[in-house]
């Protein structure tokens, strides 16, 4: 795929790995449609985009939690780019490892909504308008945790399960329509998601979300006759 002028949706782009996905695409010299939740630090991100080569790079503020706001957004998107051409699924927060019966409920419906069914609604209305582009692309950034139990991951792992198999009956059901389907399985990474859930982990060990946004540039940009249905980092 050729990425100059292509227009990309990211979800979660306000930091960790979707901002530095966000900056990888811009130096491609991609349209950036930046979705998170924080307005401020979307605005930083759709500047620093700009400054970094973008044509254009835009926030929205969209909770991915709240169904209603999705069709919203995508509309808000439509009307500022024209067209779509790539939706990442990135957006996710992280639970505290633990036994199921110690995580809070709150925190389990906010894990399933932001980290699974927020991307299934967010595609559902995404996917109209990618059938109708020359190149499409729908690429989850999913987790090696959609591959490997681990403990105390429960709910966390359901969702990444669930994106693991969202993501192969995707690229099934669109076979023929042209839109390709790829899914990235990390491992872990050098970001704040940990922290915010008052997870202590060894960080500096972890991939580095710049280096991870590289690989996310290498699956999208390969010739038209290539593609890189699943990816999967180690350590």
């Amino acid at each position: 795929m050729q990425l100059a002028g292509k227009t990309i949706i990211v979800t979660g782009g306000s930091d960790g790995i979707g901002r530095h996905i966000c900056l990888k695409l811009a130096a491609q010299k991609c349209n950036v449609a930046i979705i998170g939740r924080d307005s401020a630090r979307l605005d930083a991100v759709a500047a620093e985009a700009r400054a970094a080569g973008a044509p254009a790079a835009h926030g929205f503020v969209c909770d991915l939690r709240e169904t209603d706001n999705i069709a919203k957004t995508l509309a808000d998107i439509t009307e500022q780019f024209g067209v779509v051409d790539v939706l990442i699924n990135n957006a996710g927060i992280w639970h505290k490892t633990g036994p199921l019966d110690l995580i809070d409920s709150q925190l389990i419906d906010d894990t399933v909504a932001t980290n699974l069914s927020g991307a299934i609604h967010l595609t559902r209305a995404v996917l109209p308008g990618l059938r109708g582009r020359p190149e499409a692309a729908i690429l989850n950034v999913v987790s090696k945790s959609g591959v490997l139990a681990q403990a105390g991951q429960s709910v966390y792992t359901a969702t990444k399960y669930g994106m693991r198999g969202f993501t192969d009956v995707l690229k099934l059901d669109e076979a023929e329509s042209g839109v390709r389907v790829a899914g990235l399985y990390q491992s872990g990474t050098n970001t704040a998601m940990f922290a915010k859930a008052n997870e202590e982990v060894p960080n500096h060990i972890f991939t580095e979300p710049d280096d991870l946004a590289d690989v996310v540039v290498f699956m999208l940009s390969r010739p038209a006759k290539l593609w890189m249905h699943d990816v999967r980092i180690e350590l």
